[in-house]
């Protein structure tokens, strides 16, 4: 019963790692009646999953150095959540749907371990994202928001924007939120940040999207750190202060003459006869293999050319590719 205690006012998951900042909601159903989330604590996020909405008004969790010394690769099981109790969205429910499994904690950000990686492949976690929004601007928030956790702990709530009238997916009704926020604040330099975006393809740099965490809370009916001196919540959430943060972001790898990685991971892109990942592995920069480079939020279509025969590219060795020139392209396809 002590231990119970314990767990229900720290707000401890199982694994002991702290969850000192739940958010307090009151989410609005569809029905435009205040719902509460079913709160479930999985070992290293704690969510609160709306029914009525097929996926979670709220996802928590920390990020610090230590949880990024991981290196446990990402496994992309995705599969229904058994600890919501009414039920959470299917695989089916994405399929065919033409939107992206988004990830509201990042798979990147849990590499601590198997069962982190694991966890984080819950349909609870993921919501609809259109894929240049999941591909492009949101993966490079979550990226620099890894490079701010490197250096000090950051205690993150993220989701969709959750209102009455969005568009749905899948037999379930999974809604497509039309906004997604992030809510981040650092306890040891006692500072904060929001940012909110739309789910589309990103026009913007990222200090753009940047807004107040009131902003935020009233967008979604959701107080953040509430745990907080309401004099120290009050200052920190109703101010945007840039200058905390910096926008750079560390780039983890050299780059070669051709423009790829010096090491491989599997592509990212959907293959169309399969609808799944695409198996092929990838130095490219952008994380697409050479078939998949069109579906990259950066790619931009080649104009037309009319040749035919050797590639036109030079290798690291400094000689002509050998290859043959793709089908309307001077370059083969590992160099185009």
């Amino acid at each position: 019963m002590k231990k119970l205690f314990f767990t229900l006012l720290f707000g401890f998951n199982q694994l002991g790692v702290a969850q000192r900042y739940l958010p307090k909601s009151t989410g609005v159903g569809t029905s435009g009646v205040k719902a509460h989330g079913e709160l479930v604590q999985h070992s290293y996020y704690t969510l609160s999953y709306l029914e009525d909405f097929e996926q979670a008004e709220w996802v928590y969790y920390v990020l610090n150095p230590e949880m990024l010394k991981g290196s446990t690769p990402r496994t992309d099981n995705f599969r229904a959540d058994p600890n919501i109790s009414t039920g959470s969205a299917q695989l089916a429910d994405y399929k065919n749907s033409g939107f992206d499994r988004g990830h509201l904690v990042p798979a990147g950000d849990m590499k601590v371990n198997n069962l982190a990686m694991s966890e984080s492949f819950y349909l609870s976690n993921v919501s609809p994202q259109s894929t240049a929004f999941n591909r492009g601007i949101w993966k490079k928030l979550e990226t620099l928001i890894r490079e701010w956790a490197g250096k000090e702990e950051v205690h993150i709530v993220t989701g969709g924007i959750l209102i009455t009238g969005l568009k749905e997916i899948g037999i379930n009704k999974v809604d497509v939120p039309k906004h997604f926020y992030k809510v981040l604040y650092a306890p040891k330099k006692g500072k904060m940040i929001a940012f909110v975006l739309p789910n589309e393809r990103g026009q913007k740099v990222l200090s753009a999207y940047v807004v107040s965490v009131d902003t935020v809370e009233k967008l979604t009916n959701i107080d953040f750190f509430p745990q907080l001196v309401d004099e120290v919540e009050e200052r920190l959430e109703s101010k945007v202060n840039l200058s905390n943060w910096t926008f750079s972001i560390s780039k983890p790898h050299k780059t070669s003459k051709s423009g790829s990685i010096t090491s491989s991971s599997q592509c990212i892109g959907i293959a169309k006869s399969t609808g799944f990942r695409c198996k092929n592995k990838t130095k490219k920069e952008n994380g697409y293999c050479h078939a998949h480079q069109s579906q990259s939020p950066d790619y931009v279509k080649p104009k037309p050319v009319k040749y035919f025969g050797r590639c036109n590219a030079t290798t690291q060795k400094g000689i002509r590719c050998k290859r043959n020139a793709s089908s309307g392209s001077y370059y083969c396809w590992q160099h185009q």
